[in-house]
């Protein structure tokens, strides 16, 4: 446990994030002066414009780092240094905590910053490593390439809901209810989902349609005639002639069939998603991916001979157990496969998984991510002629890295994009949906939220309409 002592609330926060970045998992608590039952203590003083980071180990300070100014950066900055002298380590993305770091470098293209000064800049502000800024600034470029013609102010995406699963992943934080449980409320939560979708076509038919993503969940759990009724559903409730990309996530390959990979394909999705997360059979069991890895390779060849020629695979970096040595073998059993695609995610511990709640069980062989196995990723994706075109962060990351988007070129998922730049209004149908609208003139975004339960959301659909409609008034 780690001793907290801060004199400035306005602070912690900052403080606490960058303790986190070096010693996931400890418990942080905030105390007013020394006692026993500590490894050590970080004692912050901030006095005017000064503050004073001190590390206290045994009653005694052994080092201690001064900062000017009450400002993220210098807050930073202190613990940084402090933990880096004490543990040895440099975090590869410095003292950066922020979910959207290519937002940083987007800002500096805006100011007219080059390449090279873009990268000196997350060097001498951030201490990041070098090959941190340098494919934050490449994620940055090619987000803006790809985003440059987009007409936000006057078009959305729509997201479409699917909280149904084989089985729910120890990892997982998304609603997701087991589909052999729940098969009999599919027909209900369609008619449900179905009225939500005639609001929303109804509200938004003076704007354009711009891109279609259907995730949960996994949108194949249902069977091929509900999946196929959703989707005509969508394309008849729409104007699709201006839509550039519409992906449905396959998902878990336990979930996929022949009959739903032609419907997908007949109905004109343009995108799907076959997620492995892991090629290694222990990791899955573990995890409670009640598939195997042959499941997935078949998967994948089941989608090809159906015609799809976009399709993305997701994995994980940093499950239980797994160490380089893993990361390199599910990418090579990647490569022989040849996504068009790589969602890479590393492993958060999220509030509303089953592995937060017994993450006491998990502690020993839960290592994280590493920076040298999404340092594989990048060498993985360079030789398969696959470009990094999005990244993101989250909180409850081990190591405090990133997850990061590859792809061939004109084949990126444009939504992933969107959904993190926050420029264009995203309006989300289904359990657990979560719409953003962006209202452009006055620089802010509001958000309107559906219940998690199935059974809620399908008694409550009337409330779940009026939440957006109280928003879309102003709007529209």
């Amino acid at each position: 446990m780690i001793g907290l002592i801060i004199n400035n609330d306005t602070i912690e926060s900052d403080v606490r994030d960058m303790i986190y970045a070096f010693y996931f998992g400890e418990k942080i608590k905030k105390v007013q002066d020394l006692s026993d039952g500590f490894d050590f203590y970080i004692d912050v003083k901030a006095a005017d414009e000064e503050v004073a980071f001190s590390l206290i180990k045994d009653g005694v300070i052994v080092d201690t780092v001064k900062k000017t100014g009450l400002w993220r950066n210098p807050v930073k900055e202190g613990p940084y240094e402090l933990l880096s002298k004490e543990t040895g380590k440099k975090l590869p993305w410095g003292i950066l905590t922020g979910v959207r770091p290519t937002k940083l470098a987007m800002m500096q293209l805006e100011e007219g910053r080059s390449r090279e000064e873009i990268i000196d800049y997350f060097l001498d502000t951030y201490h990041c490593t070098r090959q941190k800024a340098e494919i934050c600034t490449t994620v940055a470029l090619n987000e803006q390439e790809l985003m440059k013609d987009i007409d936000f102010k006057n078009t959305y995406s729509l997201y479409v809901g699917i909280p149904f699963c084989p089985t729910r992943c120890l990892y997982c934080s998304f609603t997701s209810y087991p589909i052999k449980i729940y098969q009999d409320k599919v027909e209900d939560y369609l008619q449900a989902l179905f009225k939500e979708i005639d609001y929303v076509a109804k509200k938004c038919k003076e704007k354009t349609l711009f891109s279609v993503y259907f995730g949960g969940g996994t949108p194949s759990s249902i069977t091929a005639d509900q999946l196929e009724r959703l989707i005509n559903k969508v394309k008849d409730s729409f104007d699709m002639s201006h839509v550039v990309e519409f992906t449905v996530e396959a998902g878990r390959p336990d979930s996929i069939t022949y009959e739903k990979l032609e419907v997908l394909k007949k109905c004109g999705v343009s995108r799907i998603s076959i997620n492995p997360q892991t090629m290694n059979q222990e990791t899955l069991d573990i995890v409670g991916r009640a598939h195997s890895v042959e499941q997935t390779k078949e998967a994948f060849a089941l989608a090809r001979k159906a015609g799809h020629t976009n399709i993305n695979m997701d994995m994980i970096v940093g499950l239980p157990g797994e160490d380089l040595s893993h990361v390199l073998h599910t990418l090579d059993e990647i490569r022989k496969l040849g996504p068009d695609s790589l969602t890479v995610h590393s492993l958060a511990v999220k509030r509303a998984a089953h592995l937060k709640e017994q993450i006491d069980n998990y502690r020993d062989y839960l290592k994280g991510a590493s920076n040298e196995m999404l340092e594989a990723v990048d060498d993985y994706a360079k030789e398969a002629g696959l470009v990094p075109y999005y990244l993101y962060r989250q909180k409850n990351i081990p190591g405090n890295m990133e997850n990061i988007g590859y792809a061939r070129a004109g084949l990126e998922s444009i939504y992933n994009i969107l959904i993190m730049e926050e420029k264009q209004e995203i309006i989300a149908v289904g359990a657990d949906a979560s719409s953003k609208f962006v209202f452009h003139d006055e620089h802010y975004i509001t958000r309107a939220e559906n219940v998690k339960s199935v059974d809620h959301y399908m008694n409550r659909i009337d409330e779940m309409i009026e939440r957006k409609d109280s928003i879309l008034k102003e709007k529209y």
